[in-house]
């Protein structure tokens, strides 16, 4: 439903509530500001991609230490966030890297590579 329509001409303010599909009964209501041209299709796309959101701010706590941070200003909030982020996206590549090395050490090879012709085989 679109709330306070005369707002802005080029944005919009919207309430979007959602239902939980395994629990009928929860109700989760966002408050969406976006483009004008935004679909519904989208505003319901990105409200669903705020659980995947959450747990990776969840694991970059546990991870980064995203949540110790003790400073008074926004720069240093800034840069301590910026930084753990970076981290916890450092960690998440290195980790699905060893995963493909895994799963590469315990499948066959499709096919054997050929010797360079500068190699002595």
């Amino acid at each position: 439903m679109e709330v306070r329509p005369w707002h802005r001409e080029d944005r919009r303010h919207w309430v979007i509530a959602r239902r939980s599909i395994r629990w009928p009964d929860q109700i989760s209501y966002y408050i969406a500001y976006c483009p004008a041209e935004t679909t519904l299709d989208e505003l319901i796309r990105i409200a669903g991609s705020r659980w995947a959101v959450e747990e990776c701010f969840q694991t970059a706590k546990g991870e980064c230490r995203l949540d110790d941070y003790q400073v008074r200003r926004y720069p240093g909030w800034h840069r301590h966030i910026t930084l753990a982020m970076a981290a916890h996206a450092c960690l998440t590549v290195l980790k699905a890297r060893e995963a493909d090395a895994g799963k590469a050490e315990t499948d066959p090879p499709s096919s054997y590579p050929l010797p360079s012709p500068n190699s002595d085989a």
